[in-house]
């Protein structure tokens, strides 16, 4: 997956980039963390261009970096698909949307701002989004948390977050820290019995040769 999906398309893969991310600038209500089950349809089940692991760690990426995570997650993606000109058609369709309709609500807001059908409409796509966003959570947490320590994790970054307001990034950072440990730790446990195991053969090899 990834940069190899594209190579053949030639100019048609930037049009399909900036099309596809247009059409999520438009369509999606509430930006940001709103648009990522859009992007997730869009890049794993429709277009395939990742799998379920390197979505996520585009997310991750995402979140962790300054700006919005769409923008951002719209150029990592451009950027595995076709190289930066791939990342500049993404984040373009990605942003041209929301410029064309900033305009267009500064222009007519005055019409329409205290609209009953307009405020109404807002209200069922605030929740609606909501909806989306929560299928999208538990179809990463199935493909992602697969031991306790991961639950684990998880539950403590929801809580920082949460309850306690901790910033994105330092969840992601100490969710990475923990990580490296965590591994480390596994993988010295793992040699340990290796040894062991081979320390054994070789007495019961050694034992056998003097009989």
């Amino acid at each position: 997956m990834g940069k190899d999906s594209g190579k053949s398309g030639g100019i048609k893969i930037y049009a399909t980039l900036f099309w596809e991310f247009f059409k999520i600038g438009i369509f999606t209500i509430g930006g940001g963390m709103a648009m990522i089950p859009q992007i997730q349809q869009l890049v794993v089940q429709d277009k395939k261009w990742m799998d379920e692991d390197e979505m996520l760690d585009c997310i991750a990426i995402s979140q962790s970096m300054p700006g919005v995570i769409a923008i951002n997650s719209a150029t990592y993606i451009g950027k595995r698909i076709r190289g930066v000109k791939g990342s500049l058609a993404a984040t373009l369709g990605v942003v041209m949307p929301s410029f064309i309709i900033i305009i267009l609500a500064v222009t007519v807001l005055g019409a329409i701002g205290e609209n009953k059908y307009i405020l109404g409409a807002f209200v069922g796509v605030k929740a609606a989004v909501c909806g989306l966003i929560l299928v999208t959570a538990v179809r990463l947490a199935k493909q992602s948390l697969n031991s306790v320590f991961q639950w684990v994790l998880a539950i403590a970054a929801f809580i920082a977050i949460g309850i306690f307001g901790i910033t994105a990034i330092w969840a992601i950072i100490a969710g990475a820290v923990a990580g490296i440990i965590y591994n480390s730790v596994r993988l010295g446990k793992c040699r340990k019995i290796e040894i062991t195991g081979d320390d054994e053969d070789n007495a019961d090899e050694g034992g056998e040769g003097r009989r």
